[in-house]
């Protein structure tokens, strides 16, 4: 019988560590790739029976890699901590290892439910970032430092589950704000070399609103979709703006001491 390894990366995921460990506590290993959490992350997890490995975060290409180094049987599921494994992706994983799998590497579809509604639009449904399930040496992630990449080694195509993981992105606006902030941040490197200005700034923000909220049906989402969207525009806005920053020197007006005046004569 194959075995599989559950991997979650984690930083300061103490309100959602624990559902997405439960999820996948049928996997026969557990681990945690926490980078040095102040909270308890690890703690948690630990409880629950993972193993918590820490790894300093240089991008979240490197860190996945690092991840798959510690990762010790022929199979490997990669869950966010925001996501929960179903009992329909779980059966569908058990019996596609134990069987003949044609493939070795396998995206799997993501459900996301915000804002008290499952998204049908916007572009998220279904929804899938990198390959979730994989052979141990049948892919590595490339190095960007945000919605990074993969490299199929396998040499076979990539297959696809049939059932979806849940996917509970934000719990609130508040961490809305904070994870766009963070992505804009890390995604400007990706504009090095590129020429900018706070005009493309917006015209890409505008572009990215529009295509979430027309083009990929955001406005069936309701106040959700519109979020999704908004978010979107200002993800890109601050990106473009953050690299314009970059190529500026805005440095304040110069002003010496100031002291006070003796009387005078």
């Amino acid at each position: 019988m194959s075995k599989i390894t559950a991997y979650i990366l984690t930083f300061n995921e103490e309100e959602k560590i624990a559902a997405a460990v439960e999820t996948v506590l049928w996997a026969d290993e557990v681990v945690v790739v926490d980078s040095f959490s102040t909270d308890r992350t690890a703690e948690i997890a630990t409880a629950l029976g993972a193993r918590v490995v820490n790894v300093p975060f240089k991008g979240f290409g490197d860190l996945r890699n690092r991840a798959l180094e510690v990762c010790t049987h022929e199979w490997i599921f990669s869950l966010d901590s925001d996501e929960r494994c179903t009992r329909e992706v779980r059966d569908e994983i058990l019996a596609l290892i134990d069987g003949a799998p044609a493939h070795d590497v396998y995206l799997v579809p993501r459900r996301s439910y915000m804002m008290g509604r499952w998204i049908k639009g916007s572009g998220w449904y279904p929804n899938f970032r990198q390959p979730q399930l994989f052979r141990k040496g049948a892919m590595r992630y490339t190095l960007e430092p945000v919605h990074e990449g993969y490299e199929n080694l396998s040499g076979k195509p990539v297959g696809q589950l049939k059932n979806a993981v849940w996917q509970f992105p934000f719990r609130n606006l508040a961490e809305v704000i904070k994870k766009m902030n963070r992505y804009s941040s890390l995604g400007t490197p990706k504009l090095a070399g590129k020429k900018v200005s706070m005009a493309s700034a917006l015209g890409h923000g505008l572009w990215s609103f529009f295509k979430h909220y027309i083009m990929k049906r955001g406005f069936l989402d309701g106040w959700a979709g519109f979020v999704i969207a908004f978010g979107n525009f200002e993800g890109t806005f601050y990106r473009y703006a953050k690299r314009y920053e970059e190529t500026q020197d805005w440095p304040p007006p110069k002003s010496g001491p100031i002291r006070r005046q003796g009387p005078s004569s």
